[in-house]
């Protein structure tokens, strides 16, 4: 889904041409070397990105201000009984812009939910796999803490009675106050460095990284036969694994905001969201999401934090993306057709003059979100609510 197996022929698309042309480059250090992180696992290249031309980002927030005639090859979806404006492009269909779908208040709610409390167990995250599941990540970078290997007794008592022999797991980690390891020697890392760490959860029906495919065809109306749920389940999302339904509030913005993009008479049903985090040099390499059953129910992607590049591509590399500001507040929505196009994030903007996130800062000002201020200050995270069957 992420990246592709020949990064040689990547670097020939125009969708890879585009990221190339947004990325942003950090200067050569002393030894010659420039490093930027990528999702999509190629190796970033060297260049000079930082002042990149964005004279042809469509800005649907400035396009909204206007409020006058809309350039070639952009409309405006009318939605009976959805009270906010809705640009979509002429030529893709099944792609929906909401610009500023949500309130300053709103935006903080979901940035301190994604801090706090969507990275909880059962939910997991990107540390599960080294760390297992630890809970209470946020309140510990608030207070300083760092994560320590320990010795389980639970589980080491269940091995004696079991006389197990060779290799057992008797270890876990836990968070502990700093001031209390002094002298001691474990592995430990800070919690804020966790935090820092954290590149995505995942909410509702948890999905098996492991299993990832690509599909050969999708189911492009309700009349098209989709592939077997036996199948899906299989190679995506794994029910056997623990999971709490999607929280409410979030399912109930979903189901409202995915108005635009569903079949009429239909409502959409929040299964499964991928939270995603961004520091100031990560990207979202090109890919389609293309996991779920009915390609026809939209993802609703939801920004929040920094302002980012988001690019819109086709069905094959080849095709040239258009290239748009995400800002704070803004809903994406993507169904049908849309499903199928390359989509992805070269660049977010951490530089306090093109964050665009004042109103955030203001209201995170409070002494109970500090933390959460300094974060999202050069951080990014987007939440994918999606219906899976």
């Amino acid at each position: 889904m992420y990246g592709t197996s020949d990064p040689t022929a990547a670097e020939r698309t125009a969708f890879r041409r585009a990221e190339k042309q947004y990325k942003l480059y950090k200067t050569l250090n002393v030894k010659g070397r420039s490093r930027s992180r990528s999702r999509s696992g190629c190796r970033p290249s060297s260049g000079e990105g930082g002042g990149a031309d964005l004279s042809a980002v469509v800005d649907f927030h400035a396009l909204l201000a206007a409020d006058g005639e809309l350039p070639d090859g952009i409309g405006r979806r009318e939605c009976p009984g959805f009270d906010r404006p809705v640009f979509c492009f002429l030529d893709r269909p099944g792609f929906y812009f909401i610009p500023g779908a949500l309130s300053t208040e709103e935006q903080c709610c979901w940035i301190r939910e994604s801090l706090k409390t969507f990275p909880q167990p059962p939910n997991r995250t990107n540390l599960t796999a080294i760390y297992g599941s630890i809970s209470d990540l946020l309140i510990a970078a608030e207070n300083q803490q760092i994560l320590v290997e320990a010795e389980n007794p639970d589980i080491q008592e269940r091995n004696k009675q079991n006389n197990c022999g060779g290799k057992t797991e008797s270890k876990y980690f836990k968070f502990v106050d700093s001031e209390s390891q002094k002298g001691e020697e474990h592995r430990s890392n800070a919690a804020t460095t966790l935090v820092r760490k954290l590149r995505w959860s995942t909410l509702g029906l948890q999905f098996d990284w492991s299993k990832r495919t690509i599909r050969s065809k999708s189911p492009r109306n309700s009349q098209e036969k989709p592939l077997s749920s036996s199948r899906l389940v299989e190679r995506n999302y794994d029910v056997s694994l623990p999971h709490n339904k999607i929280p409410g509030a979030l399912a109930s913005l979903a189901k409202k905001m995915a108005i635009p993009a569903m079949p009429s008479g239909e409502e959409f049903k929040p299964e499964a969201a991928i939270v995603n985090y961004y520091g100031p040099s990560d990207m979202l390499g090109g890919h389609v999401d293309d996991m779920e059953a009915d390609w026809t129910k939209p993802i609703v992607s939801i920004s929040l934090g920094c302002k980012c590049i988001f690019l819109l591509g086709g069905k094959t590399r080849d095709e040239v993306p258009t290239a748009m500001f995400l800002r704070s507040g803004d809903i994406v929505l993507m169904a049908g057709e849309a499903r199928e196009r390359f989509h992805g994030v070269p660049r977010i903007f951490t530089e306090s003059d093109q964050q665009e996130i004042p109103a955030l800062i203001s209201q995170l000002s409070s002494g109970d979100d500090v933390f959460i201020l300094e974060y999202i200050k050069n951080s990014r995270i987007n939440i994918n609510i999606r219906q899976v069957y």
